[in-house]
């Protein structure tokens, strides 16, 4: 007999790997809106059959667990169910002897946590308070609530005009959100359960592109009533057109020379061309909608008081445009550039000569990425991106730092910053940083590092890009009893409106904090229904495209077709743009693949599609 055997994979196992591959797709794809309490009870009959029965918290506490939760299901628990099941998980998590109880106990402790009332629901009256009311999970996870499905079924019926016309009933940047948008929609796409999400935001793009120029809707007849939109990002340009189509005269006000807020002034135009942002800004503007940009309201005669005199309401959303520092020694030398100076320059065809620096760039997200390859533009002879995690802890796409990778720039993780070194003029010579150690998993979800036992790196540099995040300047209108919280989050309400105040509304990064643009697209459409509301109407946008009929999608796995991008050796050396449309077949592929959620599954009978908001 051998000593030891070569282990091969049994058939048994192998088909078991299937399985758990299954039922991890499925996971992933599990959109918002299912029941709390029977998706706790699956994951814990999972769980348990995971168990090896040796200790009794697990044996025993995971099946008293999903007994507990079955009556809730079937109507015969209540208030006490709910804490005894609280109780006895907290048992369980605690005494456990491996992980397959804690965290099985855990999984439940946390829903119970964020679900709370709606096991009391089913405690009380047997019934589920979340309902399953959004089964089609593209559309739920769209901020801005867009019909994904309805418009990637045009663009496969050869209709990507009528695309552009369903997209703008919820978006009216179709545009921007085919280059830029961060495509949150493809997080639990049920292709995932076949192979892998529909690449959402790349079919957008072939629709604009093959569109064209589509007229906008017309308006409603005219209100007499008039709105003033603080800031002219895609929030306030969002809430100008759709308040704009409901009948009201609006007049946006901008501090800058020019209108697309941070579309402009945080994304390089080698991400979106400057001439696409601008056709498709005069796109909306033709409605009828006054811009007045190089004017600070807040100052002088243009108060916000002054302005609610003028107005029937007030839309404030001036957006995140203030830099935070890094808090360090050397921070105020020469050649330390805030994320949003470099990024403002460029947005208005400022380009600094960055020709044989060596640049290092400080943080992890999205618009540090934006630093780190517009340096490379700029000439730098060296770019390093200094993160004090990970590289899989970034906040940023994974794409946009592969894409960074690939253009020659380097990722240093694990590396906080602790001091800049300047010579005797001041000037920026060496960036100095900690090296760090992972941790523990915060409340972020996101391990946190901490200090290394190693000593400090010096990283010999002429410039320091700050890239840690934006703050927001509200202090003028704090001062004009605009109620402002910590880092000077202008406060309101679901409904955009600041308490208090009647007729005066804020949204956007200014209520939420620095986000992204979809979500700012979604405030400034929540405001405009909440405005016109205020101001006595009920205007409603109706989605009036005739939908194609579906079909009977082949099922078979089929890849994801991403867009093709221009080598990263011709586009390091330009702002040109770096990524290529969808040719006509590989779009044909990509629409094929959807699997038309607002028709087939829980969308035939329930959310399949909004007619109106």
């Amino acid at each position: 007999m051998n000593r030891l055997e070569l282990k091969t994979p049994l058939q048994l196992q192998s088909t078991l790997d299937q399985l758990h591959d299954g039922m991890a797709r499925r996971l992933a794809a599990a959109p918002p809106g299912l029941c709390p309490v029977e998706t706790a009870l699956n994951y814990l009959i999972l769980s348990r059959s995971q168990s090896c029965g040796k200790c009794v918290p697990c044996r025993v506490g995971l099946n008293t667990l999903a007994e507990l939760l079955e009556q809730l299901l079937d109507g015969e628990g209540n208030a006490d169910t709910v804490r005894l099941l609280e109780e006895t998980a907290t048992v369980i998590a605690d005494t456990s002897d491996c992980a397959i109880g804690q965290e099985a106990a855990n999984a439940l402790l946390l829903s119970l946590k964020g679900f709370r009332e709606d096991y009391l629901e089913h405690a009380a009256t047997g019934h589920c308070l979340v309902g399953k009311k959004e089964p089609i999970p593209c559309r739920a996870n769209c901020p801005a609530d867009v019909d994904i499905p309805g418009y990637i079924a045009l663009v496969r019926a050869g209709r990507p005009a009528d695309a552009i016309r369903l997209i703008r009933k919820d978006n009216p940047f179709p545009v921007a959100c085919a280059y830029i948008c961060e495509h949150p929609c493809e997080g639990h796409c049920r292709r995932k359960m076949v192979d892998d999400a529909v690449n959402i935001r790349a079919i957008k793009r072939y629709a604009v592109d093959a569109a064209g120029d589509v007229p906008q809707p017309a308006c409603a007849p005219a209100t007499d009533k008039k709105i003033a939109v603080i800031g002219g990002g895609p929030c306030g340009l969002t809430a100008a057109y759709f308040l704009t189509l409901m009948g009201h005269k609006v007049t946006v006000f901008e501090q800058r020379k020019q209108l697309g807020g941070m579309m402009r002034y945080g994304i390089p135009s080698y991400r979106f061309p400057r001439e696409v942002l601008d056709a498709e800004i005069a796109s909306i503007l033709s409605l009828g909608i006054e811009a007045k940009t190089n004017v600070a309201v807040g100052k002088d005669d243009l108060s916000l008081t002054n302005l609610r005199k003028q107005f029937d309401a007030v839309f404030l959303c001036i957006g995140a445009h203030t830099d935070k520092k890094l808090r360090i020694e050397g921070e105020d030398s020469k050649g330390v550039i805030s994320a949003v100076k470099l990024l403002r320059g460029i947005g208005d065809g400022e380009h600094p000569d960055f020709t044989g620096k060596r640049v290092v760039v400080v943080g992890g997200g999205n618009v540090a990425m934006d630093c780190t390859r517009s340096a490379v533009r700029l000439g730098a002879e060296k770019v390093i991106c200094a993160y004090r995690r990970r590289i899989e802890d970034m906040t940023a796409l994974p794409e946009e730092v592969q894409g960074a990778i690939a253009e020659g720039a380097e990722v240093m993780q694990l590396t906080a910053p602790l001091k800049i070194e300047a010579d005797d003029q001041g000037n920026v010579v060496a960036f100095w940083a900690k090296p760090q150690i992972i941790g523990e998993v915060g409340k972020d979800g996101r391990p946190a590092p901490k200090d290394a036992d190693a000593d400090p790196i010096r990283i010999p540099c002429d410039i320091v890009l700050v890239a840690i995040g934006q703050g927001i300047d509200s202090k003028d209108f704090e001062n004009e009893g605009v109620p402002c919280g910590r880092g000077g989050w202008i406060k309101s309400d679901d409904a955009t409106e600041i308490p208090g105040m009647p007729g005066v509304f804020a949204g956007g990064d200014v209520a939420t904090g620095p986000a992204t643009v979809i979500k700012a697209i979604a405030a400034g459409k929540v405001a405009a229904a909440n405005i016109d509301k205020f101001l006595g109407f009920h205007h409603e946008i109706v989605k009036d495209i005739p939908m194609p009929d579906p079909t009977f999608a082949d099922l078979q796995a089929h890849g994801r077709v991403n867009p093709a991008e221009r080598p990263a050796d011709e586009r390091k050396h330009d702002f040109v743009c770096m990524e290529h449309a969808y040719t006509k077949q590989e779009a044909a592929e990509e629409c094929g693949r959807c699997l038309r959620c607002d028709c087939f599954g829980f969308g035939s009978f329930k959310g399949g599609r909004k007619e109106r908001w």
